[in-house]
């Protein structure tokens, strides 16, 4: 499901403008992006599965209380910058139907946002998570479009080796973009918070989250393997639609030098090369990833931000008794829908939200990697030499992103 929301219709455009703009040329992002997924986002497990805590409640566990105002701040940043993009990824849906045929595309943004507010307010996570692992399925159109595109296999392969890098500005500032829509900050809450929903899940319905230090040896070395493949399973799955994605969109719209700047964009511009089954496709899967990347990026915020202020959170309660969650919650989703509504500009309103999760995803990488390598808290748990030289190396990587794209939306380089 993490893998899975992180092709969300804002990363799906960004792939698409990759595609469509450098052809092949940047598909080596695909291979380089996915072992720092990996690294970021197993780390992220793992400090759940050893405390049996959210990462919101654990910087509450590591830090005072000045550090922990700015993570504060940090998180909140973070939840209007989830709240665009949840508006702007309610836009896509709506496009997406007004491309099937369906209706006025303002309409069903407005439908699919109440109606996902709806089904998080009512909805155990029971129910919630297999309704999102089916929507999940939705992402598999973008591969079946490598098979309705006429892909040159021998140029794909220069790209995933990097033969076809362009020194511009344009290009950098597009894999800026990239990076900023793989090792996205949201992602970190949503992995902790969902593995902690799960181990909830476990427990008989009892709702006691059973860290690995408190099973059996066996029993918990089984499920941290467990834990790990499913963490990358997801990540290859990310990956592997990032890939579909930019290889089909340089198949086609690359040839032919195709503008790109939103998901809608690429489905009505593959039709006319490809044929209606790729527009469909393409419409189908941006709705799918809307529906489901609506709501993890408004809970993970949420869970964030409520178990750093040490309340009840998760799906598995009643509001009345997870209140701070829940307002959270609704406000994120319900203000997407008003902003949808009246907004004519996604792009703007993606570009914004990027540049806040560019500033905040080095400094949350930071405080996970404390989390992490902290003895006290995750005991035999704790970061590794390979752990920590991946996670601290990806950490530098998005603080140089971060930076750069500061310094390109600031100064109009890209």
């Amino acid at each position: 499901m993490t893998g899975s929301a992180d092709d969300d219709p804002s990363g799906i455009a960004t792939y698409a403008q990759a595609g469509a703009t450098f052809s092949n040329g940047m598909l080596w992002t695909a291979p380089a992006t996915l072992p720092m997924m990996m690294a970021v986002q197993e780390i992220c497990d793992r400090t759940a599965l050893a405390t049996g805590d959210s990462l919101g409640r654990l910087a509450r566990r590591k830090f005072s209380r000045k550090p922990r105002v700015v993570i504060g701040i940090l998180i909140v940043a973070l939840l209007a910058a989830n709240t665009l993009n949840a508006a702007a990824d309610l836009m896509a849906i709506g496009q997406g139907m007004e491309l099937l045929g369906a209706g006025p595309g303002h309409l069903w943004s407005a439908v699919a946002g109440v109606g996902i507010a709806i089904a998080l307010m009512v909805g155990g996570f029971d129910i919630i998570s297999k309704t999102f692992k089916w929507l999940c399925m939705a992402l598999l159109a973008y591969v079946a479009v490598l098979f309705v595109a006429k892909v040159d296999w021998g140029d794909v392969a220069k790209g995933l080796f990097g033969l076809q890098f362009r020194p511009s500005l344009d290009y950098l500032a597009l894999i800026v973009a990239v990076l900023g829509t793989t090792i996205s900050p949201y992602l970190f809450f949503w992995q902790s918070a969902h593995r902690i929903e799960e181990l909830r899940e476990e427990d008989d319905g009892n709702a006691q989250e059973v860290s690995l230090g408190e099973r059996a040896p066996a029993p918990a070395a089984h499920k941290l393997r467990n834990a790990r493949a499913d963490v990358f399973t997801g990540m290859f799955f990310s990956v592997l639609v990032m890939f579909a994605i930019m290889a089909a969109t340089a198949a086609t719209l690359g040839k032919n030098g195709t503008d790109v700047k939103t998901a809608a964009d690429a489905a009505k511009a593959l039709e006319p090369i490809a044929g209606p089954a790729a527009k469909f496709l393409f419409a189908v899967g941006f709705i799918g990833s809307g529906i489901l990347a609506v709501p993890v990026l408004a809970a993970a915020g949420s869970a964030g931000l409520a178990g750093l202020l040490d309340k009840n959170w998760g799906f598995d309660r009643r509001p009345g008794n997870a209140r701070t969650f829940y307002v959270l919650l609704g406000v994120g989703t319900i203000g997407g829908v008003i902003i949808s509504f009246f907004a004519t500009d996604p792009i703007g309103l993606l570009i914004l939200s990027a540049i806040i999760n560019g500033i905040a995803a080095a400094p949350f990488l930071i405080v996970t990697m404390l989390i992490a390598r902290d003895k006290e808290i995750m005991g035999e748990y704790r970061n590794g030499k390979l752990a920590g030289t991946l996670g601290w190396a990806t950490t530098a990587i998005m603080v140089v992103a971060g930076a750069v794209g500061i310094w390109t939306s600031v100064t109009g380089s890209s």
